[in-house]
């Protein structure tokens, strides 16, 4: 394990107890910093991730997440805000967090060792030839991860690997390695800090390529949300009034037509009925621009 570049020593760390509170907070954020700084390296494979991962979804699939303690974390956080963000239905893009819900409330190193709770969870996601798999493991090796990563390409599903470490098991595994190559930790070993947080940079980089392919952002406007609380219609009002460029009690109409649907609604305001809003998403694949113009 002291090999792992994740597990070495840092070069901020050493009197890091001694020093004053601002001292500590400053090389905290030096060593989150250069741990962003891996990212462009990992641009290419992140993108292609995003592609497999949308042609999943495109065509009826699914684009799951896996992993365990702070690497399941990152993945979770991700995995929980597509359907709110970008109406993607949650069976679409299921969870495997080695402990399930339990270990949400109580963080236990045990379950990520456990290779039968592998099986069962991607038993109970549903995952066969055509899906996607988002294995997430800082060191590359956890167990619980490796194991839903070689059972999922058994099914013929295809697996994404994010490590924070080079020629890990799981980069070697993956069809679409993912290097995040962050290096040592503040606090030595606690991949919560640097490794956590490009994690899920990369995760937010990789769901928006997402949400682009399929048509579900659209000049910045997350336009496939649905408003269903009153912070959602309000936010679904101005996208609706800007992106059509309607005021905004027309928005509110349209909006009220489609049952809070934004992208029908921003065709409505501009003139048509919901049905031929709804043909013609269905002729565009989904996508705006092309019936903006």
């Amino acid at each position: 394990m002291a090999e792992r570049s994740t597990e070495r020593r840092h070069t901020l760390s050493n009197g890091l107890h001694a020093v004053a509170a601002a001292e500590v907070l400053s090389r905290i954020l030096v060593g989150q910093t250069h741990a962003l700084a891996a990212l462009p390296a990992a641009f290419d494979a992140i993108t292609l991730a995003a592609r497999a991962g949308a042609q999943a979804l495109r065509h009826g699939g699914k684009m799951a997440y896996a992993g365990a303690g702070s690497s399941g974390l990152m993945a979770l956080a991700d995995c929980l805000e597509l359907p709110g963000t970008f109406g993607i239905a949650p069976d679409r893009v299921p969870m495997l967090f080695a402990g399930g819900v339990e270990a949400l409330l109580h963080m236990q190193g045990a379950p990520e060792d456990d290779p039968n709770l592998a099986q069962a969870d991607l038993d109970r996601a549903q995952l066969s030839k055509g899906d996607v798999v988002l294995c997430l493991a800082a060191s590359g090796a956890t167990p619980y991860t490796l194991t839903v990563a070689k059972l999922a390409q058994a099914r013929g599903v295809t697996v994404v690997g994010f490590s924070n470490v080079a020629s890990s098991p799981l980069l070697q595994l993956a069809d679409m390695p993912v290097l995040l190559d962050t290096g040592p930790e503040i606090v030595s070993g606690s991949t919560r800090m640097g490794a956590g947080t490009v994690q899920k940079v990369a995760l937010n980089m990789l769901s928006v390529l997402v949400a682009i392919d399929l048509g579900h952002v659209h000049d910045g406007y997350m336009v496939n949300v649905t408003a269903d609380n009153a912070k959602l219609v309000d936010r679904a009002s101005r996208i609706v009034a800007d992106v059509s460029g309607t005021g905004i009690d027309g928005a509110r109409a349209a909006l009220i037509l489609t049952d809070g649907a934004v992208k029908p609604a921003i065709l409505v305001a501009r003139g048509l009925t919901p049905q031929q809003a709804q043909d013609a998403l269905a002729e565009s694949g989904g996508h705006l621009a092309p019936l903006l113009t």
